[in-house]
């Protein structure tokens, strides 16, 4: 297919594009998830409108007075190297080094792959893991939205005519706690998730206690869920395998999966069982210094 490819500027030219050509433009940065769907016919924009090269769009990762800020056009890669996610942010790096090859992870954007809205988005879990915020710039201003609210379904997204996400907030965990982010695919490398989980575990001062949690399970459902009975399930009880595996046993039983070329439904409703426990553990092992 052609379409008419249009290099704004700044913000402001792109957004006011955007507004005029409506729903038959498309933004494009890495272009790692919309020109694959332009390839396969399953996107069609009339017009693309480039702001990889835009300056006042961001590709920075900022530390805050409480946490982190990610620019929409930061690269995996980045991510994944960064030595501040090294510690207790570790299910970052985690989740941005199995998305793709080391080539797609070079180009690829953080804003563009959560606007894709793919219910087996890999770096998604992990950002709802830390509660991730969204800035959205438009016409209009700007307004924050929670990275829970914002995807609404598979492709499917809260962002209105004429708006274009610039930045990702999160917090930092509280102190005692680790992340971990576990991924199953049919092989190792470059493969889309069957399914994939992402922690977040805090442990009380004895080291002992499960103080709170945050789970999210990932391509078992029309959109990455957080499993909150299971987290709530972990409050107050001993950090230990028979605690864990009760928490996987209800993040199993929420998941709502489907059954397609790489995975049954049922593979799948036992594989978040077995990669929630994983996961719990790994976290606990990691606050232990382990």
């Amino acid at each position: 297919m052609s379409f008419e490819l249009h290099r704004p500027t700044n913000i402001a030219e792109a957004l006011g594009l955007a507004t005029r050509l409506g729903a038959a433009a498309r933004f494009i940065a890495g272009g790692t998830d919309l020109v694959v769907q332009i390839n396969r016919g399953r996107a069609t924009p009339q017009h693309v409108i480039d702001i990889s090269h835009l300056s006042d769009l961001s590709r920075d990762i900022r530390q805050t007075a409480d946490g982190f800020s990610l620019g929409a056009l930061t690269h995996y890669r980045s991510i994944e190297r960064h030595p501040a996610f090294q510690d207790a942010l570790k299910a970052l790096p985690e989740a941005a080094s199995v998305v793709g090859g080391v080539q797609v992870r070079n180009i690829a954007s953080i804003g563009g792959n959560i606007i894709n809205a793919s219910p087996a988005a890999d770096f998604v879990p992990a950002l709802l893991a830390l509660d991730a915020e969204l800035e959205i710039q438009g016409s209009a201003g700007s307004r924050r939205a929670l990275l829970h609210d914002f995807i609404l379904g598979p492709g499917k997204t809260d962002l209105r005519p004429g708006e274009i996400l610039t930045q990702v907030h999160f917090k930092s965990p509280a102190a005692n706690s680790a992340t971990a982010f576990l991924k199953e695919g049919r092989r190792k490398a470059m493969e889309i998730s069957v399914v994939c989980v992402a922690a977040c575990l805090t442990l009380a001062a004895d080291g002992k206690t499960c103080q709170a949690a945050r789970i999210v399970v990932g391509a078992a459902a029309p959109k990455a869920y957080r499993c909150e009975a299971a987290e709530t399930a972990l409050i107050g009880k001993p950090a230990d395998a028979e605690t864990f595996r009760a928490a996987a046993q209800l993040a199993a039983a929420q998941a709502a999966p489907i059954s397609d070329v790489r995975a049954s439904a049922e593979h799948r409703r036992h594989l978040v069982g077995v990669l929630v426990q994983r996961a719990l553990e790994i976290c606990r092992q990691r606050i232990a210094g382990v």
